[in-house]
């Protein structure tokens, strides 16, 4: 007789909900939607020059030198290797640019910053890669040195060709373009205060107006980043080395080698990015790199190790550190009254996802950011020079947990040890 045997119970697929995914068509559309809220504001505040063709420029011209040193941390840390020292490599590209630009020219200029912050990325390759030395520590050690190094080679090379020990005489600066017609355009559409589209001229106006040729050639670097990292062979291996280094030996990869190539661009592209601060002012400055480095690291951490969010990140900061170059109290008053939608938005978010508590905290905050926008007409200029920084600190406390760094990014690594 037949038996019947016991078949095992299926249990029913639990798929998981498939994730969103940020595609062109909606970074398109948040970008429209976020410029709507702005344009907005400018108009309940009436103040326009949030959005103006000059205010567009500035930021832009003050998001390089932060985008090319964040873009310098992505290439190191993507190999495994962090790099504080970005502040020191912009110093040397500074000092060594503007020195090689006053005897020689812009362009000279340009090449010898690329130099300088090689330099400083050899350095810095040599003391973690091969000696092991702690990343943070090498790092420091290298802003330092760097800082000290350029205060004593001013002393016997600017200050006895006309400058002095804390800056150096006028370099030629690197021709900008303007865009023919379509710059004038923008500006007239702009000045008529319009909704949404005064906006959107204000910003293309900004692109298409005294723009630096550097300028143009660090639009081109983050493609070329994000085609060189992601769709080479040289990139995948490279970012093996950062995801898992043993593995990556295993398979035939020269780790070392991948790490020093990483370190070195990192230097080089910090330094053309402070090469192209002398560059914006027409000379030398001590100090003049204003922390930018570590700055530059932050819009890293907030484009999460990603060039295309390294640049956004770079022109968030750009943009609130020419709030404080162009008469900001004004402007940063009336971005007060975007933020606080900005957190009522937030709040409704986090009530749809049953989240009382962050929602109560967030709707606090709101509410004294707009007691304070009602009470006051303009906001103190020390808030104002301090608006960077706190957008810093905001930015990254607030992704910090979304974010995902390269798994091996700050690990020793020694040959045949895996």
């Amino acid at each position: 007789m037949a038996t019947v045997t016991d078949a095992p119970l299926k249990q029913p697929s639990s798929k998981p909900s498939p994730r969103f995914r940020l595609t062109w068509p909606w970074i398109l559309i948040i970008i429209a939607a976020g410029l709507a809220l702005v344009s907005l504001v400018r108009l309940i505040t009436d103040a326009n020059d949030i959005t103006s063709v000059g205010q567009v420029s500035a930021a832009l011209r003050l998001a390089v030198p932060i985008g090319l040193a964040g873009l310098g941390g992505l290439w190191s840390e993507r190999a495994g290797v962090v790099n504080i020292g970005l502040e020191g490599m912009m110093i040397l590209g500074t000092w060594f640019g503007a020195w090689a630009g006053y005897q020689w020219g812009p362009w000279t200029g340009v090449l010898f910053g690329v130099i300088g912050g090689i330099l400083g990325g050899l350095l810095h390759a040599l003391a973690t890669v091969t000696f092991g030395v702690n990343h943070i520590v090498s790092g420091v050690a290298i802003n330092i040195l760097a800082l000290g190094a350029t205060k004593y080679l001013s002393k016997f090379t600017f200050q006895e060709e006309g400058g002095s020990a804390k800056q150096s005489p006028p370099i030629e600066r690197i021709d900008t373009i303007t865009v023919p017609g379509l710059s004038d355009w923008m500006k007239d559409l702009n000045g008529k205060h319009w909704f949404f589209i005064s906006d959107v001229a204000g910003f293309l106006g900004g692109v298409v107006t005294g723009i630096s040729l550097l300028t143009v050639l660090a639009i081109l670097i983050i493609p070329a980043t994000w085609f060189v990292l992601w769709r080479t062979p040289f990139g995948l291996r490279l970012r093996s080395c950062g995801e898992n280094p043993h593995a990556a030996e295993s398979l035939g990869v020269n780790v070392y080698k991948y790490k020093y190539i990483a370190v070195i661009v990192s230097g080089g592209l910090a330094g053309l990015g402070g090469y192209f601060l002398a560059d914006a002012a027409g000379l030398y400055q001590e100090g003049q790199t204003g922390n930018r480095g570590y700055i530059g690291l932050a819009t890293m951490i907030f484009g999460n190790w990603m060039p295309g969010g390294t640049a956004l990140g770079a022109l968030l900061f750009g943009y609130t550190d020419s709030l404080n170059v162009r008469s900001g109290g004004e402007n940063v008053h009336a971005l007060l009254l975007l933020l606080v939608i900005l957190m009522a938005l937030a709040v409704v978010w986090q009530l749809y996802k049953s989240k009382a508590i962050p929602a109560t905290v967030t709707a606090v905050i709101a509410g004294m950011l707009l007691w304070w926008y009602l009470a006051t007409e303009e906001v103190p200029s020390q808030f104002v020079a301090m608006a960077p920084y706190v957008t810093t600190i905001v930015v990254l406390a607030l992704f910090s947990k979304r974010l995902r760094m390269p798994k091996a990014d700050g690990l020793p690594y020694r040959k045949g040890e895996g």
